[in-house]
């Protein structure tokens, strides 16, 4: 028997259990379950995306997911029906607890007790009750490294797979780097490793130093990289760790398309890093006595301009209405950039000082949403913090609020939202003194939203109250500046910025639909550039297998079909203006909008249309 379960069975007798001792299956009450997840909301909100991801690795194999607080409470689970009933018979639900002080060894009361992963097989469960489980759990801790939860697979012992471990430890570290990321708003977030190719995954190590440089605190990979305990980083500074004063940093991003920062840790290592400049306030760094540097601003909305003429015209149309408090609803598909535009739309407004304060309605539960956009007082509740919140909305005054896709907001709290825009007054929750407050707001969503008010899930009065003006943001497939646009990324991506893709490749580019827009061509390009390596030319060898799978199966478009019929110039320009005519209807402005062309040029090309 392995030595951890061995110190756990001696704890569980020390605790008076015995084998047969039936376990307590008592969960919190529903008002005590739902003070639970607010109490851990940080920690749910960042551990139900990744725990949904890990569900999915291990769908259909008599498994469920399972997220606990520091002691071992339950807070969220999910998982297989079948298993789900066989848990449900030992409590393997929200608001049980499974410390080992009330069920025995088991894989989440020994991962906290021993502060480490922990593999709970069958008999090896200190309770007879238990041995039909097998479960995998691993701590999950803060940025400074306190354990604050515990994620844990557990299923059916037949069905034990000996990397299910390993799937756990992984996902435990993915909610840690995003919590760690999460931890620091008005700070510089380094990311950081020897090989350029691990940015941006599990291996990275992750720092945060003050605006002025000083140390914060780094992720596990990040102090094993760095080779110093955390109370030695404490006295350490962003120039003394990474060999370069903190304002050759902000120097760095001052470029159009700046690649990976190249640094020398303290210990003589090189590295590849990449900078996040969170800084909500105004900035001045220093890497010594008399060294300042003023803040730098989010890209404005010309560096959105690539050259798409529909693209051309969204940021024409928002450039009228800046300043004039008028809301503005961004609607498009997934991908397309559409808190990139709230983005540049925020720091061309004169409001560019102010906080731009970023809700996504989707990401976060129903259950805490309330609490995130309006705060909570003091004592609203038992367990809420002492000082209460003051909610994003409260956050975001004398700034921008950009509330993304806000077509899923609960229909509950749109009338409360309705009330605050046309009060411009917060009641925080639990009552107390009215705030009030002065916010732009910024609105976007994927979902026809009028499509969602005839179902009855969204608002009709609210809906007027957002589309002062709607701005619909083209998908991928439908840019002119495709090219444009690989380059920026290319620039981005690359460590010297030198890649290019070849005419191949870019013309399959074209031809593809790009069902994740922007978020898609990135992660492919990104990965092309690692698998490219030192050869400047990205070509077909580099594509990944899916991508060109997916290239195979879409037919032929009409201008190869036409090039390899032996068509000029000419007819397939009058082909694509046909094409995009029906597209649009038959109406010539519409048309030469999408083209951007003048309705002369239409008319020129199609001498029949007069």
């Amino acid at each position: 028997m392995p030595v951890i379960i061995e110190s756990s069975h001696q704890r569980s007798r020390s605790y008076g259990l015995g084998p047969d001792t039936r376990p307590d299956f008592s969960p919190l009450a529903r008002n005590d379950l739902s003070l639970l997840i607010e109490q851990n909301r940080l920690l749910h909100t960042h551990a139900a995306p990744v725990m949904e991801a890990l569900y999915q690795q291990i769908v259909n194999t008599h498994h469920m997911v399972i997220l606990t607080d520091a002691k071992g409470v339950i807070v969220h689970s999910l998982g297989d029906d079948d298993f789900l009933a066989k848990a449900s018979r030992v409590a393997l639900q929200p608001g049980v607890a499974w410390s080992e002080q009330s069920k025995g060894t088991n894989a989440i009361g020994t991962a906290i007790a021993e502060q480490a992963p922990a593999l709970v097989h069958a008999d090896q469960h200190y309770l007879a009750a238990h041995h039909f489980l097998t479960c995998s759990a691993a701590p999950i801790t803060d940025h400074q490294g306190k354990v604050i939860g515990v994620l844990d697979v557990s299923g059916d012992q037949r069905s034990f797979h000996k990397h299910t471990m390993a799937l756990v430890r992984m996902s435990a570290l993915m909610i840690e780097n995003q919590l760690f990321s999460a931890s620091f708003e008005d700070a510089i977030t380094l990311h950081f490793h020897a090989r350029p190719e691990c940015i941006g995954t599990l291996m990275e190590g992750i720092a945060s130093f003050t605006p002025g440089g000083r140390f914060l605190s780094a992720n596990r990979n990040g102090l094993f990289q760095l080779g110093l305990s955390f109370p030695a980083l404490q006295s350490h500074t962003f120039s003394s760790l990474f060999g370069i004063p903190v304002s050759a940093m902000y120097d760095h991003y001052r470029h159009p398309a700046p690649g990976l920062l190249q640094l020398s840790m303290h210990n003589g290592v090189r590295v590849h890093g990449r900078a996040q400049l969170r800084v909500m306030s105004e900035v001045r760094a220093f890497s010594g006595p008399g060294e300042r540097v003023s803040a730098r601003r989010r890209p404005g909305l010309s560096c959105l301009n690539t050259g798409d003429p529909q693209l051309e015209q969204v940021i024409a149309k928002v450039t009228k209405v800046l300043g004039h408090d008028i809301p503005i609803l961004v609607t498009g598909e997934t991908g397309t950039g559409k808190e990139l535009l709230a983005q540049a739309i925020h720091s061309d407004s004169p409001r560019a000082t102010g906080p731009f304060v970023a809700v996504n309605c989707a990401s976060i539960p129903e259950t805490l949403i309330e609490s995130e956009l309006f705060g909570y007082e003091n004592g609203a509740f038992t367990g809420a913090r002492k000082k209460g919140s003051i909610g994003k909305i409260v956050a975001a005054n004398g700034g921008t609020l950009f509330l993304d896709e806000i077509g899923d907001m609960p229909l509950g709290l749109q009338a409360r939202l309705l009330r605050v825009l046309q009060e411009r007054v917060v009641t925080p929750l639990g009552g107390g003194k009215p705030i009030a407050v002065n916010v732009e707001l910024i609105c976007a969503t994927n979902h026809n939203l009028r499509e969602r008010i005839a179902k009855g899930l969204f608002r009709e009065d609210l809906y007027y109250r957002l589309n002062g003006l709607v701005v619909k943001l083209p998908p991928l497939r439908e840019r002119t500046d495709l090219e444009t646009v690989v380059k920026k990324i290319l620039a981005s991506e690359s460590n010297h910025g030198h890649h290019t893709v070849s005419d191949e490749v870019l013309r399959m580019f074209v031809r593809h639909k790009w069902p994740g827009n922007f978020r898609q061509l990135t992660n492919l390009l990104r990965t092309a550039v690692i698998m490219a390596g030192d050869e400047l030319e990205i070509g077909l060898r580099h594509m990944p297998d899916d991508f060109l799978d997916d290239i195979d199966m879409q037919p032929a478009a009409d201008s190869d079909k036409m090039i390899a019929a032996g068509a000029n110039l000419e007819e397939m320009e009058q082909s694509m203006i046909v094409r995009t005519l029906g597209a649009h209807g038959g109406n010539v402005s519409a048309t030469a909008r999408a083209l951007g062309v003048s309705r002369n040029t239409i008319y020129r090309k199609l001498p029949h249309l007069k």
